[in-house]
Order: C-alpha cells, then structure tokens, then sequence
C-alpha cells in the first residue's frame, strides 16, 4: 500500500484503488426511480429536463454490473413516503414546496415516490437483485433515521461509491453524512444526475473539494479482474 500515509500514527488510504478495494466498500445507489427519472413520473410530467439522467443511467448500470461482477456489496437507497403526508412534517413540506417551484406553478407540494406506487419502484435497469440490500428513507440523506450506519458496519465497509439522484439533494446529503459517519466517500461523478443542471454543476464544484471524484469507469476499472472478466451477456 504505497499510496498509504501516516498522520499522527493513523493510516490514509489516498489512492483510488485502496479506497475502493471490493473487500471495504459498498456500492450505493441513491434514489433511481421512476418518479423522479422517468418522464412518466411525476417529475417528468411537470416537464422538468431529464436530460442528465439519460445520459448518466447507462453508466450507471454499467458500474452496478462491475460492482456485482467483484462482489462489491451494493445497497439501492429507496425514497418513500407515506400517504396522507405521515412522513412529512411541517418544515418537510415547507422544503417540499421550494422544489420545482416553477414547474408547480404554485400547486401544492408535490407527491412523489408514495409507498407502494409505481413511481417509488426502482428503473428496470437499476433494479435491485433479491440478495441486495435496500435501505428506505423519508429524508435527503441516506443514513437520516435509516439503519444504512449499522449495515455497512455489520459487512466491513470503510469506502461508499456514491451515484444516483439527485447531485445537489439526496447524493450530496448522504455523501456528507457518510463522511461524517467515518466513511471514505467517492462520488462517482458521471453517474448522479439532476433535472437542474446549474445546481449539479455546483454541487459537483462543492463535492470536489470535499470528497475523492472518478468516473464510474475508473472506479469499475480498479474492479476489473482480467483473468475473470466480465460475461458480454451481462454489459449494459
């Protein structure tokens, strides 16, 4: 481990493929569902610009497949929330109607990944394998009143891969919060997306100064074992 320093007898690890050996780290996929990628959802039909999300769900899919061929533990964050607005308390709505305010055109706030509707589901794409782990959530971040914490550390995990949606909410959310829970953070950064694009420039700038970014390529490269590589049939 060459790349490793010492700090007041502490080991670092700096360099990519230590921080994201598949031994110590989880895979985590924020938030890929279809109310708030697809156009049929509800963030599509207040005609919102997916564009980044087309553009980023292919690879994400592809480092999901990398993460599962190296056995790299993979957890898919669920947005949920409860109808009759039971998960959402009065400074939850406030936050609710300052999102998409225009494309609201000042309707109420909006409804979206309720629980056990097909906009809470998962894409096809990115949809989770039985032995996956998923983690629901009625707030930004992904460790906020969640047992993420504990399942990380009951499996060993020191580093998170963070991709999904969205960049400037629940990605940055949860990848400050992972750092705060001790974790190295690597935000894979072609593959989180927003429906606003000056707010994921600028959370992407913030991030980059905060945590280790790489493309999903260079992480699933450090994956790659060429001596057992990928089956074609399972490339995105």
């Amino acid at each position: 481990m060459a790349d490793v320093i010492i700090i007041e007898g502490k080991e670092v690890l700096t360099e990519l493929a230590e921080l994201v050996d598949p031994a110590h780290t989880a895979l985590l996929l924020v938030d890929m569902q279809r109310d708030f990628v697809e156009p049929d959802g509800v963030f599509g039909s207040l005609g919102v610009d997916l564009s980044i999300y087309a553009a980023m769900r292919p690879r994400l899919a592809a480092l999901l497949t990398a993460a599962r061929h190296a056995g790299v533990l993979v957890v898919h964050i669920q947005n949920t929330t409860l109808p009759g607005r039971r998960s959402d308390s009065p400074a939850q709505l406030r936050f609710n109607l300052r999102m998409l305010a225009p494309a609201r055109r000042d309707g109420p706030p909006l409804r979206y990944t309720v629980a056990g509707t097909a906009g809470e589901q998962f894409v096809e794409e990115l949809a989770p394998r039985p032995e996956e782990l998923v983690v629901h959530k009625h707030r930004s971040s992904a460790f906020w009143g969640t047992d993420l914490e504990l399942l990380l550390r009951s499996n060993g995990v020191r580093t998170v891969v963070v991709g999904g949606c969205t960049t400037e909410g629940c990605v940055e959310s949860t990848a400050r919060d992972a750092m705060f829970c001790d974790l190295y953070v690597v935000l894979a950064e072609d593959c989180v997306g927003s429906d606003d694009r000056a707010q994921h420039d600028a959370s992407l700038f913030l991030m980059r100064h905060r945590f280790d970014l790489a493309t999903g390529q260079a992480v699933a490269d450090t994956w790659r074992d060429p001596t057992h590589p990928i089956p074609e049939e399972l490339t995105p």
